[in-house]
């Protein structure tokens, strides 16, 4: 081929980068790395299409090029963009179209531009897919049906011309005040390895690049407080934090966006221990290391100086800026000396190499992609899945035919705003969505009527509606009270500068989750509280079914509520989820991916904490009110003890297999989830936990019927975090414990003999 190296596409990736690399001039350089244009900024509406702005075209000019532009179809509340003046689905390729070829015919080098995309549930833009939040995806212990969810997102995103999703997935719930709990995957390490390498394999198979958010330890910030500092030992975070992280590297995420909390006294993006040290060197990791929004301009409080902040930042070893005025000062670093171009050389080759194993440069333009499945369909059955049922007296579910009376209260009944979760963009007007109500409503028999009442607001002390739905409840079979919480944003909410609402009270947004709005108390607000137990005191059998964000502390219910059903945020069409599951057209699978908490007081319950053998406070028990793996069904199963193949092994020789017969002893078939944990009994270089999850199986089993969850146990089921931080199997005396719950586990013992 003639022509520059970079140009040829049987080149190596390197070579073209560094042939690329050495054509640059600073300027281009630092183009390449900054991403400080929101996207919505580089349209607007002309008349019945959209035009290029002013503004686009004077950014693509300063800088001979574009690096990324961030969020060209994000539509939202804070963004202000909606159907009047958005990009929708049909429009979505044709401006991409428009904005790749600006930047590639009006850069000397005809370098194309990354078009970075919101996808913390499904694609952030008009006509986007929605899927459940991601701590619904965790109660799916599913990750077969994540990945394909992720393959048909992805595929949606690049269709419409989208190159990289940011996707929330290394944030963990340590503890449930944080509202950003809805963004997790829930508390535990392994369970979001799991569910972070389904991700971005799923996104792969779409030829789309996923950015992993957040790194490292964002969901351990001191009393859930949004962005605070952490208190992370060096230990803590291997041993806890970093699991999704190598799951996702080795998976092949094409970057990592830095948290916007500090460890050890530097905020993430500025910490060349945790991005140069532990990403790049320890977990090897060759992709980009983004900044969250507006992070590296907060280092000028550390730096005084906004050029010698984005040296910082860079030298740390971040690569790619969001929306921040430092980074496109980087020529004055180098200038200064404050950076070496080499350092900089070296972000850029990043930026490149990502563009070339994309493809943009030889197919920069949106393609016809052929979707692998819908992805309605599987919004609807990652919901499904997602219902966990908490607690049952055995009789109220499934709803039979004789119920002819449905009373459904409650203030998230009837809000398909309530259902969908934070960042989620404007809902087109007139769609086929499904709320609770609209869900049980088409599911009842013919001939059951069914009333309605909010009964009363999500927040607030206004009983006045309690007496109308305790009428309704009165003359009803029984009473769905749909409770829980919200992060339903609207034209009124103010945001901070980084996206964040800025909330003062819930009563002010009826807001109680989502990124800003943590916390003090997480219980279930007074007048929900008071509206259940006014409906349980007319004797009707209740039904109460939480849509929410976060584990909401819950009180014990076991005298007032026949059935309690977590639904997460279910998405707009989680309304049929639960209606199926409620008349048993499907049981409830879900297991908690979460502790649920009696109160706040007794924070933190996550159930891999160190093993002390802490008895409980004087004044009520420690323990979470239900546990990590927690979920019932509307059968019962039976668990023989776990048998192991082998009950001595080596560090070099550790493999073996672990069984347990689990039986459907009753009268309906199920889904059973099967979990292993590791617990150690005596060795190891630290002190351990009460156990950790290391495997789960799902299996379908009919009434009566009985197999065998298999468990091959490996050097990484047994491994743990050595002294010097690394991995290894250790000697010492281990309980592999199988069960249905964290709660609920019996053992066999693993001696783990030393070498010779």
């Amino acid at each position: 081929m003639t022509g520059p190296r970079y140009r040829d596409p049987t080149a190596p990736v390197a070579e073209r980068v560094r042939d690329l690399l050495g054509r640059m001039t600073l300027t281009e350089k630092v183009g390449q790395v900054n991403q400080r244009m929101y996207g919505w900024h580089a349209y607007e509406r002309d008349g019945g299409g959209h035009r290029l702005t002013d503004a686009f075209r004077s950014e693509v000019a300063a800088y001979g090029g574009m690096g990324a532009l961030y969020g060209l179809q994000r539509a939202d509340p804070w963004s202000g963009v909606g159907f009047a003046d958005g990009i929708t689905a049909a429009d979505g390729a044709r401006v991409a179209d428009a904005v790749q070829r600006h930047v590639i015919e009006n850069s000397r080098l005809g370098i194309p531009v990354l078009l970075v995309e919101e996808v913390p549930h499904g694609h952030q833009a008009l006509d986007g897919t929605v899927l459940p939040v991601n701590l619904a995806v965790g109660a799916t212990w599913d990750p077969g049906l994540y990945e394909a969810a992720a393959a048909a997102v992805g595929a949606e995103v690049r269709a419409r011309g989208g190159h990289v999703a940011l996707v929330s997935a290394l944030d963990l719930v340590r503890d449930p005040r944080w509202g950003r709990a809805e963004e997790c995957f829930g508390e535990d390490p392994y369970l979001a390895a799991r569910l972070t390498e389904a991700l971005v394999r799923g996104a792969r198979t779409a030829d789309v690049a996923v950015v992993l958010k957040h790194f490292a330890g964002q969901g351990a910030t001191v009393g859930g407080r949004n962005s605070a500092a952490t208190e992370l030992g060096a230990r803590e975070l291997h041993e806890i934090h970093l699991a999704a992280a190598r799951a996702g590297v080795r998976a092949g995420a094409a970057g990592v966006m830095a948290a916007y909390n500090e460890f050890d006294g530097l905020p993430c993006v500025a910490s060349e221990p945790l991005l140069t040290e532990l990403l790049r060197e320890r977990l090897e990791f060759d992709g980009i290391v983004m900044a969250d929004g507006g992070a590296v301009d907060r280092l000028v409080r550390l730096t005084g100086d906004p050029v010698a902040a984005g040296a910082l930042a860079l030298n740390a070893g971040c690569d790619l800026s969001l929306w921040d005025d430092c980074f496109p000062r980087l020529a004055e670093a180098v200038e200064r000396g404050l950076v070496a171009e080499r350092t900089l050389d070296t972000a850029v080759a990043r930026v490149l190499a990502l563009k070339f194993r994309l493809g943009l440069f030889e197919r920069p333009y949106a393609p016809a992609v052929d979707r692998p499945s819908d992805p309605r369909e599987l919004s609807e059955r990652i919901a499904r899945a997602s219902i966990t049922l908490l607690a049952h007296d055995g009789d109220v579910l499934p709803l039979t035919p004789s119920i002819r009376r449905i009373a459904v209260l409650g203030p998230n009944a009837d809000s398909i705003a309530q259902q969908i979760g934070d960042y989620t963009a404007p809902q087109r007007p007139g769609s086929h969505h499904t709320t609770v109500l609209d869900g049980i409503r088409s599911a009842a028999p013919p001939d059951t009527e069914v009333t309605h009442a909010p009964g009363c607001d999500l927040v607030g002390g206004d009983l006045s509606g309690v007496p109308g739905a305790v009428e309704l409840a009165a003359a009803a079979d029984i009473a769905v009270l749909v409770l829980g919480g919200s992060s339903a944003r609207s034209g009124d909410t103010t945001f901070d500068t980084n996206g964040a609402a800025i909330v003062t009270s819930a009563e002010s947004t009826g807001m109680t989750c989502g990124e800003g709005v943590d916390l003090a108390d997480p219980r279930l607000p007074d007048g929900q509280l008071a509206l259940l137990d006014a409906v349980a005191a007319t004797g009707v059998p209740v039904v109460v079914v939480l849509v929410q964000g976060r584990p909401h502390a819950l009180p014990d219910l076991s005298g007032t509520a026949a059935a309690v059903l977590s639904a997460w945020y279910p998405g707009p069409w989680g309304g049929r989820a639960v209606a199926d599951v409620l008349f048993g057209a499907a049981g409830p699978e879900g297991r908690l991916p979460v502790s649920i908490p009696r109160s706040a007081a007794q924070l933190p319950v996550f159930y891999n904490a160190k093993d002390h053998g802490y008895r409980g406070y004087v004044d009520q028990p420690a323990t979470a009110r239900y546990p990590f793996g927690h979920g019932l069904s509307y059968t019962t199963v039976g668990y023989a003890p776990p048998r192991l193949s082998r009950t001595r092994v080596t560090p070099d020789d550790p493999a073996l297999t672990c069984r347990v017969t689990v039986r459907n002893t009753g009268e309906r078939p199920v889904r059973e989830t099967v979990q292993l944990y590791v617990r150690r009994l005596s060795g190891g270089s630290s002190w351990p936990r009460v156990r950790e999850l290391r495997g789960f199986v799902r299996l379908a089993l009919r009434p009566g019927e009985e197999a065998d969850a298999v468990f091959e146990i490996d050097a990484e089921t047994l491994a743990s975090v050595t002294r010097d931080l690394g991995l290894a199997v250790e000697p010492g005396e281990l309980l592999l414990e199988t069960g249905p719950s964290s709660a609920e586990t019996r053992g066999a013992r693993l001696v783990v003999e030393r070498p010779g």
